[in-house]
């Protein structure tokens, strides 16, 4: 039988996902109580009880996109070894990701970035952050190839993670806005040649 509580956290959960699809679709700064409440058939007020305002639903909607942002990416990765293979199966998902189409794929950071980098403010500033970590993590996997041998000793693991952004960047542009079929095709051959810039000359694939 289902309590009051649990019946609250599906509600939580579904308003949630409601916010999640819209901001996949339309972006985190469109997300509105009132459009979740028709979406759900919940009052406004109703919303609003369960997540408290719109700026703590759009940080639950980036809570959510990471975790299943690191699931997808992150935690696969961790089977293997350290190193470049870890790194190449990191980007390769990423890669992966973003050639996707629908409805709840895309990059809800890299469009936020776009559409908030002159609007200072809190959702500004938490989505800085979880660029920040991802990029913080990214340098750490490139620092222990480096450690490993994987990549020269002279690799400057902030500009291999930025460049490896503005790969990611056009990707999403190609695939999502031109809806180019090659975009895959090219992205895979543009990392090979930018990583083989990096390699160090023992590391064998």
């Amino acid at each position: 039988m289902d309590t009051p509580t649990s019946k609250s956290e599906a509600t939580y959960a579904a308003i949630v996902q409601a916010a999640y699809d819209m901001a996949a679709a339309e972006g985190i700064g469109k997300v509105s109580l009132g459009e979740i409440s028709k979406r759900l058939g919940i009052s406004k007020s109703g919303v609003f009880s369960r997540v408290g305002s719109l700026e703590a639903l759009q940080e639950a909607v980036l809570d959510e996109y990471d975790r299943r942002f690191a699931q997808d990416i992150f935690l696969p990765s961790l089977k293997l070894a350290q190193g470049l293979p870890r790194l190449t199966v990191q980007i390769q998902a990423w890669i992966r990701r973003c050639c996707e189409t629908g409805p709840r794929t895309g990059c809800l950071y890299t469009a936020g970035a776009f559409e908030f980098d002159d609007l200072p403010g809190p959702l500004r500033d938490r989505i800085e952050q979880g660029v920040l970590r991802w990029r913080a993590s990214l340098r750490k996997t490139v620092l222990q190839a480096v450690e490993v041998g994987h990549l020269r000793p002279d690799t400057d693991p902030e500009q291999l993670v930025f460049e490896i952004y503005c790969l990611i960047v056009g990707l999403l542009h190609d695939a999502r806005f031109m809806r180019d079929p090659s975009t895959l095709k090219r992205i895979s051959v543009a990392y090979g040649r930018l990583i083989s810039t990096y390699k160090s000359f023992t590391y064998q694939d």
